[in-house]
């Protein structure tokens, strides 16, 4: 999808070829790709695989991949079951016809994987097709320039590593842009890179019609699941801010030793993510094994997030786990659109959701600015936010 782009200089390359190798020296981490910053220093991948170095730093380096998969045939888990299977795939036109068929399917897609692959969702092509070159040229730009829009702890948004809790935790093998999108006065534009020129205009573009999306399925399809009016879930969101995060995933010669976003689940209500179309490096959490997510050309991926799960449907949809792989011969890069509730917002389980024979509610009320700020907080880590919410009964289980 990315092809070949034009950025500052006049020059004309392809994001896949700028890194040719893999590998660091502990000198590269002390000098070499460093942002002064509110946060933990940010070290930047991307300059540290183009310093052509030799090995990984240890901080980088995660369990390896054959421990993961010990851990997991330990398990009593039908592994066949899940060596190639595809998420749900659901046709956004069909949904917004109220075809039954459709909608069981998006219900099924909701209770047992938690994410499902949209088509037909509206977004031209050619708009997907420009806000993955305009963002791919963002980092091609030198270090010097990117490092101008360093990411900011209050504001959280910028050019840097939004989860970096503390120097002592492993570090993912990525690179980020956060920017908050909506509402408007939430922006601060000096996070916004004006290289290359139409990056902006293309981002403002495609955030307009992606939000359109999440309209579509919250005010739609998902209420209409949670036994509520049409528009019913969208309105509980209130003002429903909006952010989205540039993922870039340099190539990595031992790609099994590193990750590129550590297992997580979601802190929004959905998520919507706009992937390369050529390279699989989504993984997420089903029958206790990992599945690929095998991109489909103009697709969107979109997945239940912890607000869904542990407060609205009281766990009736699945926020999932879900990780980011890295690739030994090509980067990847994806935009993460994250969609959630008002800070402000006092949200519990929905009463009709609760079953009538009397089950307890799995989750507490929480003001989701609190539930938040505690994410926010520490390195991303499984499903562990949940605890914030759960029961005592249900802390002690989990």
């Amino acid at each position: 999808m990315l092809g070949r782009i034009t950025i500052k200089d006049g020059k004309e390359r392809l994001l896949s070829q700028e890194t040719n190798m893999v590998g660091w020296s502990e000198e590269s981490l002390n000098n070499g790709g460093m942002i002064s910053s509110p946060v933990p220093s940010f070290k930047s991948v991307q300059e540290m695989v183009r310093s052509n170095l030799q090995y990984i730093p240890e901080r980088f380096i995660q369990r390896s991949t054959d421990e993961e998969e010990e851990e997991d045939k330990s398990r009593d888990v039908d592994h066949m079951s899940v060596l190639s299977p595809q998420i749900p795939i659901i046709d956004l036109a069909l949904l917004s016809m109220a075809d039954a068929d459709e909608l069981q399917k998006l219900e099924l897609a909701c209770r047992s994987w938690g994410f499902f692959m949209v088509i037909n969702h509206g977004i031209p092509g050619e708009l997907l097709e420009r806000v993955m070159n305009s963002s791919a040229g963002f980092f091609e730009l030198p270090f010097e320039e990117k490092k101008e829009y360093s990411f900011d702890l209050n504001q959280r948004q910028g050019y840097g590593r939004p989860f970096m809790a503390s120097e002592e935790e492993k570090l993912d093998w990525t690179d980020s842009l956060s920017l908050r999108i909506h509402p408007y006065h939430f922006r601060r534009l000096e996070f916004w890179p004006t290289t290359p020129p139409d990056f902006r205009e293309n981002l403002e573009a495609y955030s307009n019609e992606v939000r359109k999306v999440a309209e579509k399925l919250l005010a739609g399809s998902l209420s209409l699941m949670m036994g509520m009016n049409n528009g019913g879930l969208l309105e509980l969101h209130r003002e429903m801010p909006q952010t989205v995060r540039l993922n870039y995933y340099p190539i990595c010669r031992n790609p099994d030793r590193v990750i590129g976003i550590s297992p997580h689940s979601d802190i929004s209500s959905i998520t919507i993510l706009l992937q390369d179309d050529d390279i699989t490096g989504l993984e997420i959490r089903h029958a206790g094994a990992w599945v690929p997510v095998k991109p489909i050309p103009n697709s969107l991926i979109v997945n239940i997030g912890d607000v869904i799960e542990m407060i609205w449907s009281n766990g009736k949809y699945k926020s999932v786990e879900h990780r980011a792989k890295t690739n030994e011969k090509k980067a990847r890069m994806s935009l993460a659109t994250f969609f959630m509730p008002a800070r402000d917002a006092e949200i519990e389980p929905l009463d009709h959701l609760l079953d009538p024979q009397g089950s307890e509610r799995k989750y507490n009320k929480v003001k989701y600015g609190d539930y938040l700020a505690h994410s926010l907080s520490k390195k991303i880590e499984g499903k562990t936010n949940l605890l914030l919410s759960k029961s005592k009964d249900q802390a002690q289980e989990f």
